[in-house]
């Protein structure tokens, strides 16, 4: 096992710092994370590379550089409430605890929901709530949100979770539609309205049940 301080210095240095992550609460955050403790055990050694890391059943570990870039773009405040949508093993979840007062971390898989809440009480993360439930529905019980993560590209912003933000609210997804390449993208909720602009492209795997259906051609 190689020496996981040293992976995580470089990343920050190599990975993140050197693609326009100024951020240096949330740099810090991503140096601290242990983000092997977050990925299959054979997978341990290769935890700090620069690309998605497969988690099983189609969900995989954002890469750090666009997990960083679109934490930057959020601008995650103390005081926020986020909602971590398709939180996995909860890595993103774990480093936007670091940057906000409460992360709601969204799960479908119940085994990687447990996970999840294990690795935050190991590392006693404590103001993670894990949440096991349908990812399309969001969690409006705990709405409005300060910020909105998607943890996958979908094929567009659903409109169910995007009213879930409040006044002010900020939401990052890799947005991918059939064909596209993917883009990642903020929504911003400003007088009751959402309004959105594309950032940069990202390559994400898409979050399971957020595909879109490729249109018919003529």
């Amino acid at each position: 096992m190689p020496n996981q301080a040293a992976a995580r210095r470089n990343m920050v240095e190599s990975q993140l710092r050197t693609n326009r992550v100024t951020d240096e609460a949330l740099l810090a955050a991503m140096e601290d994370i242990p983000r092997e403790r977050f990925v299959p055990p054979q997978l341990g050694g290769v935890a700090y590379v620069d690309e998605d890391l497969p988690l099983g059943g189609g969900r995989y570990l954002m890469e750090p550089m666009v997990l960083a870039r679109l934490l930057q773009e959020a601008g995650v405040r103390p005081g926020d409430v986020v909602l971590d949508v398709g939180c996995a093993t909860g890595y993103s979840s774990a480093v936007a605890a670091r940057l906000a007062a409460t992360v709601i971390a969204l799960e479908s898989d119940s085994a990687l929901a447990k996970k999840a809440g294990e690795t935050f009480a190991a590392l006693k993360i404590d103001n993670v709530a894990v949440v096991e439930g349908d990812l399309r529905a969001g969690y409006p019980r705990h709405a409005p949100y300060d910020v909105i993560l998607f943890q996958g590209a979908v094929g567009e912003i659903p409109a169910s979770i995007a009213a879930q933000l409040g006044e002010g609210g900020r939401l990052l997804a890799v947005v991918a539609p059939p064909d596209r390449t993917g883009r990642a993208t903020l929504a911003l909720k400003a007088g009751g309205v959402v309004s959105s602009r594309e950032l940069f492209d990202a390559a994400t795997p898409s979050l399971p049940g957020f595909e879109l259906a490729p249109g018919f051609r003529f």
